[in-house]
């Protein structure tokens, strides 16, 4: 499965997300796994996107024929878009599944890792931080992710901001430290994004 994470600095808000709605056009097309997305709680107008697909093959389809006019309507409305693509590379907790009915809030985390701790880093991600993520309760759902250029994405649904933040406080640091996270890790960004509901395809 292939994940697009689309970020952008919204500068019309209304018609932002009435072009937001227009994306259920995607519904008819071949390899289309689903879409969801909403507003960073950090960082005022900032809205994220994340929208699966079967393959690369499918993806590279949809881009040639039919993108720019579902795009077309969101013209004018932000600035600054970013997009980047990572392979599904194993589920967070399991059976993950592109659907946002359940979840109010995405994590995204986006690392860089160094070269040499690539493997190292994907095999704490396994062996640490999945089992701590799955039996958080409120956490619905996952997926890691890789890029070229030793980039890797952590996608997390949870019920709820309040389900997160107990996760956070109870276990992040000691999680990092067993991992040796900060030996691996050459960046780390990330966000917690509210999904809105309109936005779901």
């Amino acid at each position: 499965m292939l994940v697009k994470w689309i970020r952008c600095t919204v500068v019309d808000r209304r018609g932002f997300e009435r072009g937001q709605r227009k994306w259920a056009g995607l519904l008819g097309e071949p390899g289309f796994r689903g879409q969801g997305g909403g507003w960073s709680r950090g960082r005022p107008g900032v809205a994220h996107v994340f929208a699966f697909w079967e393959s690369r093959a499918f993806y590279d389809s949809f881009m040639a024929r039919s993108h720019d006019r579902l795009a077309a309507a969101q013209g004018g409305t932000y600035r600054n878009l970013q997009a980047k693509l990572f392979d599904h590379r194993f589920d967070v907790k399991t059976g993950f599944e592109p659907r946002f009915t359940d979840a109010d809030v995405v994590r995204v985390a986006h690392c860089r890792i160094r070269e040499a701790r690539v493997d190292h880093f994907a095999l704490m991600q396994e062996k640490v931080w999945n089992p701590a993520m799955a039996g958080s309760p409120g956490m619905v759902r996952g997926l890691f992710g890789e890029a070229p250029g030793h980039e890797f994405m952590v996608l997390s649904m949870w019920q709820s901001a309040a389900e997160h933040g107990k996760y956070r406080a109870e276990r992040v640091e000691r999680l990092s430290l067993r991992a040796q996270t900060d030996a691996d890790v050459a960046a780390l960004a990330g966000d917690i994004v509210e999904l809105e509901p309109a936005w779901t395809v």
